[in-house]
């Protein structure tokens, strides 16, 4: 399609956003970013002293592979090589064999979110509604009363129950769109002043309410003190979205004591964090999705099953799908 000055907006500067908008501006295409959080990152988590929200990633399709020694040279990531383990009440805990390459943005995990949006606009705002011109352009109405554009087309990178709404434009995007789940997630992390006496800096943990644990601390360019990372599962997230942040602590601080065999310390600082649209419930394969008539392209994780990885790969599939539009 032809670009015009009037450039593309890109809602949502989560990872799959920013890939998005990376391929486009490498292209030479003026490009906006727009995203609700002051700060791009999505489920990459926000600047602060643990990762509250993705823990690692890993690289398996060739494209991203390339992308990560990119990033690895520039200093933006770096190996992440824990002390892994797994437990269940059946086996109880026992080191793993995993020897999968897990790398983490250093010195957090939306450090990267930060790099990839360097010189790209970023618009600070909830967009509530999109419209299409006569003229066929696209303008953005956010919710503190402004408008923006018009563009030339859209990339629609935020999770699916936030995307529907805004795709009435598009009916059988916004049906398929509609369909997908997302299933929630609650983090905390807890600050002790003396390190944990355990060889576990991270752990799958196969049945109770918690899904992974790790020593935030073990990882790269984390600074000092003794800091850990708990996630529940989707189910107990499901059934306790209504707890309050110190319920949701003294549950699965207690769980985590229970996968280390140790009473925990009382914590120094803890903190709690509940993601609403943490994990796909479906693998799905789409890649992207696209109206080309409309100049209209959507993606996210969610797209192809979730995972840091694929958010990328989501993104730079719809990039291209526009530029070769």
């Amino acid at each position: 399609m032809r670009i015009t000055q009037q450039g593309i907006a890109v809602i949502g500067a989560g990872l799959a956003g920013l890939s998005a908008a990376r391929v486009l501006t490498d292209a030479g295409l003026p490009v906006t970013l727009f995203d609700s959080q002051p700060r791009p990152g999505g489920r990459l988590g926000h600047e602060g002293p643990a990762d509250m929200a993705a823990q690692y990633f890993t690289a398996r399709h060739p494209a991203f592979r390339q992308a990560t020694r990119e990033w690895q040279n520039r200093g933006w990531i770096a190996d992440w090589t824990p002390h892994l383990y797994l437990h269940d009440h059946e086996y109880g805990l026992r080191p793993s064999s995993d020897d999968i390459q897990r790398m983490v943005a250093v010195p957090h995990m939306a450090a990267l979110a930060q790099q990839l949006r360097q010189a790209i606009p970023f618009e600070h705002c909830a967009v509530e509604r999109l419209r299409r011109t006569t003229e066929g352009d696209w303008l953005v109405h956010a919710g503190n009363g402004t408008t923006h554009g018009p563009f030339d087309a859209l990339v629609l990178a935020v999770p699916a129950d936030v995307a529907a709404p805004l795709l009435e434009v598009a009916p059988q995007l916004q049906q398929d769109v509609a369909r997908v789940h997302l299933r929630p997630c609650w983090s905390v992390a807890l600050t002790f002043a003396q390190p944990l006496q355990t060889q576990v800096e991270a752990c799958f943990v196969r049945d109770g309410p918690l899904d992974w644990l790790a020593r935030n601390s073990s990882k790269p360019a984390r600074g000092e003190g003794e800091v850990w990372v708990v996630q529940s599962t989707s189910s107990w997230a499901e059934r306790h979205a209504d707890s309050s942040a110190q319920e949701v602590i003294a549950e699965l601080s207690q769980a985590m004591a229970e996968v280390l065999g140790q009473p925990l310390p009382e914590p120094g600082a803890s903190q709690a964090q509940f993601w609403p649209q943490a994990r796909p419930a479906e693998q799905l394969k789409w890649g992207a999705l696209a109206a080309p008539r409309l100049n209209l392209y959507v993606c996210g994780d969610w797209c192809l099953g979730g995972r840091i990885e694929n958010a990328w790969l989501s993104g730079r599939q719809a990039a291209r799908a526009l530029l070769d539009s």
